[in-house]
């Protein structure tokens, strides 16, 4: 994916408003921590529109196993991706 590609995928997450999973005003765009290696960030598109509290969850959470968070976050990508659809901004051919 080139940096436009990218850019234009960032953006069109920052579209969304509400965090996917808890539906709070206000999003991060939420690299995935999975399918990357040593100091890589994954794919843009392995990526969620989620609030602070639900990042922070997900990357810290204590309360939480390692299987849970990732569960939670692929739920998160799966749910931006949806809004992205809905909203025209993810096309799929």
């Amino acid at each position: 994916m080139s940096s436009a590609e990218e850019n234009r995928w960032r953006d069109a997450v920052h579209e969304i408003e509400d965090c996917v999973l808890c539906g709070r005003f206000g999003v991060q765009w939420s690299h995935s921590n999975m399918l990357r290696g040593k100091s890589q960030k994954s794919a843009p598109c392995n990526s969620a529109a989620i609030c602070n509290t639900c990042h922070h969850d997900i990357d810290n959470g204590k309360n939480l196993s390692q299987l849970e968070r990732r569960e939670l976050h692929f739920r998160a990508i799966v749910l931006t991706h949806d809004a992205l659809i809905r909203r025209g901004r993810l096309i799929l051919k």
